[in-house]
């Protein structure tokens, strides 16, 4: 199978093993992948990964044990727990310690003709969402994990640092909830597409300190700080960013402000589906920025390091 591998470098394979299906697992038939910060990072050497990158796609499912899955269109959480721990048991497979994850840790990706993963990590795309919205369940989901572990009364004043793919998602979330949500970015065509639902946009933080709620998703390891900027005393930051580059940042504005500081990773697919079903408006297409045959994955990977891109996407 074609398949864009990362070792030591990413390249395009037309020859890859095809992933055998055990059982409990299902085979899915990539139709369209998507590349994000993440996949950028591990090129960069987070996490040491090596194996087919990508953990974004829709597909169809080809082979696994329980048939009433075959032939139908869907999307993957991407962390595989050992479903026998604790946290497994508690719905919580994304925190196994066990756990191996889509195209991030130990389990080839979605950038080739076929992925693998168990069934039970499997939502099936109702008909009436295209692929490309479908594509984006897994940021979109991810941007809901903030709902999952913060209490909103909808009446918070919330920033949100970044104006790429997850800091839009993040933003047109918290939207659904909060009244007042400004988006902080540097790029005037990325904030164009990202006006949704009352939303505001700003180019600096300058005039948007004192805020309940930061939402730092900047990819950028200086994020932090400019989160501590604009948090108000007692406030809440959250960090959606995961960088490979580590720099010294002063910590103390956390203890002198009594700021809490919390980490948001994966969310979990059945919210992000719903959200897509509660606000069909969400203009999620408007993201894509371009994309390629798999093919084409060195070009594709550098525009999706431009500064300029948000969204592309492969097709298989």
């Amino acid at each position: 199978m074609r398949a864009i591998v990362l070792d030591g470098q990413h390249r395009f394979k037309p020859n890859f093993p095809v992933p055998k299906v055990q059982p409990g697992w299902a085979r899915i038939r990539v139709k369209t992948a998507g590349i994000c910060q993440t996949d950028l990072e591990l090129i960069n050497g987070y996490l040491g990964f090596t194996g087919v990158l990508g953990h974004e796609f829709v597909g169809i499912v080809e082979s696994c044990e329980d048939i009433r899955w075959i032939g139908k269109r869907v999307a993957g959480e991407i962390n595989a727990g050992c479903g026998q721990c604790s946290w497994c048991q508690k719905g919580q497979g994304r925190h196994c310690p066990s756990r191996i994850t889509l195209g991030i840790d130990r389990l080839n990706g979605c950038m080739a003709d076929y992925c693998v993963l168990p069934i039970s990590n499997l939502i099936e795309i109702p008909a009436n969402i295209s692929d490309d919205r479908a594509v984006l369940i897994e940021p979109l989901s991810a941007a809901c994990e903030i709902l999952e572990q913060l209490s909103l009364n909808g009446s918070e004043r919330i920033v949100v640092l970044g104006d790429g793919r997850l800091g839009i998602l993040c933003a047109w979330v918290l939207s659904t909830v909060a009244s007042n949500v400004t988006l902080i970015g540097h790029h005037p065509e990325k904030l164009a597409l990202s006006v949704w639902n009352n939303i505001k946009i700003a180019h600096d933080g300058n005039h948007c300190p004192g805020a309940d709620v930061v939402v730092e998703a900047t990819g950028s390891a200086t994020g932090i700080a400019e989160a501590m900027t604009l948090c108000r005393p007692r406030g809440i930051i959250v960090l959606k960013s995961t960088v490979a580059v580590s720099e010294a940042v002063n910590l103390s504005p956390i203890v002198i402000h009594e700021l809490t500081v919390m980490g948001s990773r994966c969310g979990q697919f059945r919210h992000g589906l719903s959200l897509m079903a509660k606000h069909p408006d969400m203009p999620l297409e408007s993201l894509i920025t371009n994309r390629f045959p798999i093919e084409s994955a060195t070009a594709a990977f550098l525009m999706a390091a431009q500064k300029s891109a948000i969204k592309i996407l492969l097709d298989l």
